[in-house]
């Protein structure tokens, strides 16, 4: 698989590839690739993952992302690099991660580190068939006195220059940022990798920052989290940061700290096990942690090329009768009608919201559904507090939903009460009476 041209092979000429996706697996990445394609990456490998011996497949996993016209900036650590060459040297070091002081010794050996663990980057791209290029392009600042202790040779990035990492994003090249920055005497400067990644993925605009770690993902209180918003992050981090494992506290803060300055969303992934990069990004579930903005920035309206999603995430609960049938031409043509919750661009819920006007206007919930792998996380509630919200922005003042299945939801969670028939319009009363359903009417104030 090259990069220096701009149709890439297929992945079966790449023997590794080959047996790595089997062609149902392409039919599940290829529906991503509209959705992906384009979009810059910061993939964020700490030092224990380029150590680890799933490190060669994790390449391997880049060469695929890249094949699919993702764009790919890779940053690395070196934690656990540091530290053995601490040991081996017998040197003494001031700080592991980049993050606190930074002396000269200290300095001395991030450099070797660092040196050793971008070359095994480069060789691991080599056997790819990928370019990828060492730069300068991070200017840093001393981080001076903090507390009263001199941060020494610690750094904070003060400017990236991304005209020039864009351009070797352009010809096909993986820029490789190592945890150093340098200062306005040209002189190295450590930072950390974390921050250094938040820090790009700001810069150049990317959607993702997937930190890969030694760990399962983001565990706080010994519970692993598959999804957190990041204001339940900040909050957690403001009021008991020592509950979330000292691996993770860092991207932590860097997650938070990104989202804040855009980057839509934040993986922390165990990079240690088999295809974990690409399950990550091309399945519903994925398999680490996502950390993303505000429970509403994830509902959206849907749009026509979202009806095939929507057809195939119902079809379940039409079967079981929880929903009436529609077809896809049905739904298409009603498309205006559905709002759609994400999560990494994956739709795993909908709901209907039509609104009824007349002497008063009313509103009508409809088509509710969530995934059954993210029930009991509040996203159906979320759903209904959106759609009563654009309710009442039409100027509504009250809003019903008919459920056969449902109606204890809508009543024991979502505020609702059941409601007699004839509140419904009458074209809807009509639908209602031919469909022999004998569903529960609910009606609730908006106010």
């Amino acid at each position: 698989m090259t990069t220096g041209t701009s149709n890439p092979p297929p992945a079966a000429a790449n023997p590794a590839l080959a047996t790595m996706i089997k062609p149902t697996d392409l039919r599940g990445i290829l529906q991503y690739v509209p959705r992906f394609q384009g979009q810059i990456f910061v993939i964020a490998l700490d030092g224990a993952i380029v150590a680890d011996e799933n490190f060669s497949n994790l390449l391997v996993d880049l060469a695929v992302l890249r094949s699919l016209g993702i764009k790919v900036v890779l940053v690395h650590g070196i934690g656990q690099q540091i530290q053995e060459l601490s040991e081996l040297r017998k040197i003494p070091i001031t700080d592991i991660y980049g993050a606190g002081v930074t002396d000269s010794a200290t300095l001395d050996l991030a450099i070797r580190a660092s040196s050793r663990v971008s070359h095994l980057i480069l060789e691991g791209l080599a056997q790819n068939n990928l370019k990828g290029v060492i730069t300068n392009s991070v200017r840093a600042l001393p981080m001076g006195i903090l507390k009263g202790v001199d941060q020494q040779y610690t750094g904070k990035v003060e400017r990236i220059d991304k005209e020039f990492i864009n351009s070797l994003i352009k010809d096909q090249v993986i820029p490789v940022m190592a945890p150093l920055a340098f200062g306005p005497d040209g002189r190295s400067l450590r930072v950390n990798s974390d921050l250094l990644a938040a820090e790009l993925a700001e810069a150049l605009l990317a959607t993702k920052i997937i930190y890969l770690t030694p760990q399962a993902g983001l565990v706080i209180n010994q519970e692993l989290r598959r999804q957190i918003s990041v204001e339940v992050l900040r909050q957690q981090l403001a009021t008991a940061p020592d509950q979330i494992t000292e691996l993770c506290r860092s991207k932590a803060i860097n997650a938070v700290r990104a989202i804040d300055t855009g980057t839509p969303r934040v993986h922390i992934v165990d990079g240690r096990l088999f295809d974990s990069l690409l399950n990550e990004i091309f399945s519903n579930e994925g398999v680490g942690t996502l950390v993303y903005g505000n429970d509403y920035q994830q509902i959206r309206k849907a749009t026509r090329r979202d009806v095939r999603f929507i057809y195939s995430l119902t079809r379940a609960a039409v079967k079981r009768e929880e929903l009436l049938h529609r077809t896809q031409q049905a739904i298409e043509k009603n498309i205006d009608q559905f709002y759609v919750y994400e999560i990494d661009e994956n739709i795993i819920a909908c709901v209907t919201l039509i609104t009824n006007p007349g002497e008063t206007i009313s509103a009508e919930i409809g088509s509710l559904y969530v995934l059954p792998f993210y029930h009991n996380r509040g996203i159906g509630k979320k759903m209904v507090e959106y759609a009563c919200m654009m309710a009442k922005e039409r100027g509504a003042t009250n809003i019903m939903a008919v459920s056969t299945q449902s109606f204890g939801f809508f009543i024991n969670v979502c505020g609702f009460s059941e409601a007699e028939k004839t509140i419904l319009p009458e074209n809807r009363l009509k639908l209602y009476e031919t469909s022999g359903r004998n569903a529960k009417v609910l009606s609730k104030a908006l106010v």
